[in-house]
């Protein structure tokens, strides 16, 4: 049993049941002095308690600012990670539904972008410097961990899990089977966020059992998605666009966030439909087309 210097909110303590009233249990602080015992209000009791048993229970202020104790201690140990609900944001951090009476501090220096309410993002529990449990989304070591090396997949197959980290060069995945999938940044077509469940096609099995996915359509299909794109930013901009054979790859994959290879298709195939004609500096729709 924790002593008395150590009982302090947000933390988890046995205590024992020293005394019974209409409100609920009081649990033994440890002083010796019975006007500090904790109170269990029935409230918080998720099984009937008596005298001298000992509970684990989970402390926190009450609108008083007094220690109030409940059965509803967190779900998960410290150390162990799970997909957790963002319940409130703060300029200092957010709190985080981890199953007990009262939802856990994330400080901002343990985020990985900035998470917003009610998204789930995979976190972890453990005990800041005060003793006291807190939540990080800073999870790589211990899904490394967790992870298992890929089987019975090929290229071409599809894998669905959670996005747990962002740097520059892309977005790692861990998958409903416990697989590390990496998604480099030309295969992501639009934003992502620290949480967001996708579905990507498997592009490469490393040695080491990782995968390496992609967001985009495969060619086949790729083509007419991408025909569109370009067709809608003409017509969003007066039926023509400075863009041709000659535009460098990094101008075409900043606006139409695809390769220049897959640029010089669709265009083909816009082209092959008589829906574009070329142009002195670029294309233009057909007039009968914009009639």
């Amino acid at each position: 049993m924790k002593s008395e210097k150590n009982l302090k909110p947000m933390t988890v303590a046995a205590l024992k049941v020293v005394r019974e009233s209409e409100f609920g249990a009081f649990l033994d602080a440890g002083t010796g002095n019975t006007s500090d015992d904790i109170l269990l209000h029935k409230a918080q009791q998720t099984a009937e308690v008596s005298v001298g048993e000992v509970v684990n229970v989970f402390l926190y202020l009450d609108p008083k600012k007094r220690l109030t104790a409940s059965m509803r201690v967190p779900k998960m140990r410290e150390g162990q990670i799970a997909r957790l609900k963002i319940i409130n944001v703060t300029s200092d951090g957010a709190f985080v539904d981890v199953g007990a009476e009262r939802g856990i501090f994330m400080p901002f220096a343990e985020m990985r972008g900035r998470p917003k309410v009610g998204e789930i993002v995979w976190a972890k529990l453990y005990s800041d410097k005060s003793g006291r449990l807190a939540v990080s989304m800073k999870v790589s070591d211990e899904i490394r961990r967790a992870s298992k090396p890929a089987e019975n997949v090929k290229r071409g197959d599809k894998v669905k899990g959670a996005v747990f980290n962002i740097i520059e060069a892309g977005a790692f995945v861990f998958s409903e089977e416990r697989y590390i999938v990496f998604i480099p940044q030309k295969e992501i077509p639009r934003a992502l966020r620290i949480g967001e469940v996708v579905e990507a096609r498997i592009t490469f099995l490393r040695e080491d059992g990782r995968l390496d996915a992609s967001l985009r359509l495969a060619k086949e299909n790729a083509l007419e998605d991408d025909a569109e794109k370009i067709f809608k930013f003409m017509r969003e901009n007066g039926g023509s666009m400075n863009f041709h054979d000659k535009t460098p790859p990094e101008k075409i994959y900043a606006v139409f966030k695809i390769s220049k290879a897959a640029f010089k298709r669709a265009v083909g195939h816009l082209f092959s439909e008589r829906r574009i004609q070329k142009i002195d500096n670029g294309f233009k729709i057909n007039e009968e087309i914009l009639e």
